[in-house]
């Protein structure tokens, strides 16, 4: 499959990074991670003018939607910058009230879904595929959704929070008891449609990642000098920094093609090559910036701390590869 953006879809993405890098996202990531998240819902709040969280709602609800491939786009440049918050949750939440009001349950998503999309409202949820049940940001997010069963629930709040290997990712349980919002099969294929909307979000975020991890690694190759030269002009150097970008572009066809097909399996492909492809990154920027890299002060380091928790949130690699196996090995 050649996959080949819009003149809409390439404009779109180079004016979120235009709106991005004007923001100082760093500023924003450090401010979330230290409990001030005020920074980062101003930032939340310009990406809902431009339509981010309108992109999985449908248009009877103030949406845009549904659009996986700008959705793709959009996410690829939040991971770019860095975005805090839980914008992948807030997707899932919105992919499971639309698909709730498409089997019939639309009183959740009438009164739900528009403040989603104009960016009112922040949703968290936990991962609908294994771990204990934890919401991103939970402790932040105006909307807080938990899946019991077959029963979704309104929760009233959240309880047990929990530090990330990123600073900026909070992790908390949802509270138990709350309003019930809706029960029955309808929950369950709504929760996988929401699923699917959050491994599409997380393998975008995670190229993002990736991308700028490599981008930095390369500006300081060229900078860093060593015998008298630049340290890129090494064979060593420039071998690691190819088989990155190599990683990095496998990865991107993968994920637009996924949010063609929004087939489970390549869904899965798509996440399981683009969160490795961002831990690769990773390891490649550390080892060449050196000690540097470890440093909070360097802003590499927020992008350093994110390629992991992202490649396994909604989906560990051997969750992904064995929706991939199972796809076409029959279930076998």
């Amino acid at each position: 499959m050649r996959f080949l953006a819009t003149r809409e879809q390439r404009d779109f993405a180079r004016s979120l990074d235009a709106m991005l890098t004007a923001a100082r996202t760093p500023t924003a990531i450090r401010a979330w991670a230290a409990g001030d998240p005020s920074p980062g819902r101003a930032l939340w709040s310009r990406l809902a003018e431009v339509g981010v969280f309108a992109l999985a709602v449908p248009e009877p609800y103030e949406g845009m939607g549904p659009l996986p491939v700008e959705l793709a786009t959009a996410f690829v440049e939040l991971g770019r910058h860095g975005m805090p918050g839980p914008v992948v949750e807030t997707v899932a939440a919105s992919a499971l009230l639309a698909e709730l009001a498409r089997r019939g349950e639309d009183g959740p998503a009438k009164r739900l879904l528009p403040g989603i999309a104009m960016g009112g409202t922040i949703a968290t949820l936990p991962p609908a595929v294994g771990g204990p049940g934890y919401a991103l940001d939970a402790d932040v997010a105006d909307l807080v959704l938990a899946v019991r069963g077959d029963e979704l629930w309104l929760a009233p709040g959240h309880e047990g929070v929990r530090a990330s290997a990123d600073p900026a990712r909070r992790l908390a349980l949802p509270a138990p008891g709350g309003e019930l919002l809706a029960a029955g099969p309808a929950v369950t294929a709504a929760v996988a449609q929401a699923g699917g909307w959050a491994v599409l979000a997380t393998a975008a975020q995670s190229l993002g990642v990736g991308l700028t991890l490599l981008d930095r690694t390369v500006a300081y190759a060229k900078e860093r000098r060593q015998f008298g030269t630049e340290i890129g002009s090494f064979q060593a150097v420039k071998h690691r920094l190819a088989d990155t970008l190599i990683a990095l572009e496998f990865a991107r066809p993968l994920l637009f093609g996924a949010a063609l097909t929004f087939e489970s399996a390549d869904l899965a492909a798509a996440k399981v090559t683009a969160g490795e492809a961002a831990c690769t990154a990773a390891r490649t920027a550390l080892q060449i910036h050196g000690a540097i890299g470890y440093t909070e002060e360097l802003d590499l380091s927020l992008w350093l701390r994110k390629a992991r928790p992202l490649r396994d949130a909604w989906g560990t690699p051997s969750w992904c590869r064995a929706r991939v196996l199972d796809a076409y090995d029959g279930g076998s």
